[in-house]
């Protein structure tokens, strides 16, 4: 069972508002400006479209998306995205959040990329893992040892 009752996408949204704020109360320096900080909703738009692919293959393999209940997944999905990653969708959420620290434009709402990064990693990642490896044994792990965790080991 996993550790975590908090959907990923609720975490996203809590960094977003998160960098919101800081972006408005704590603007260490503006490094992103008009108009170069619309490159963000170009990231934000690209990172929407490989979460919905991501999850149009979860359904394809008729297998549950549901990141609070891995152990109802009834195959590992490799295909894809997942050839690359093995945490498209979580990989998805990282790319919209930093398109929304390049629109927002400040230095400060890039401290919390590496605080999602911690926070999805050791509350959904890290125990997906576990009840993955042990659903799937070898086929999952040597799915680990060939494909890394986000896009780097």
């Amino acid at each position: 069972m996993l550790q975590t009752r908090i959907p990923p996408p609720v975490y996203a949204l809590l960094a977003a508002v998160t960098m919101g704020l800081l972006d408005s109360y704590w603007p260490i320096v503006n490094i992103f400006t008009a108009p170069w900080h619309r490159l963000g909703l170009g990231l934000i738009i690209l990172a929407l479209l490989a979460d919905v692919w991501s999850l149009w293959l979860f359904f394809q393999a008729r297998t549950t998306p549901n990141p609070l209940k891995p152990q109802n997944t009834s195959q590992l999905v490799t295909t894809g995205l997942y050839r690359y990653t093995r945490n498209p969708m979580y990989v998805g959420m990282l790319v919209m959040l930093l398109g929304w620290a390049i629109y927002l434009g400040s230095l400060s709402p890039w401290l919390l990329l590496p605080v999602f990064i911690w926070v999805i990693n050791e509350q959904q990642i890290l125990p997906e893992e576990v009840l993955l490896g042990q659903k799937f044994g070898a086929s999952y792990q040597a799915y680990k040892q060939s494909v890394p965790r986000w896009l780097w080991r």
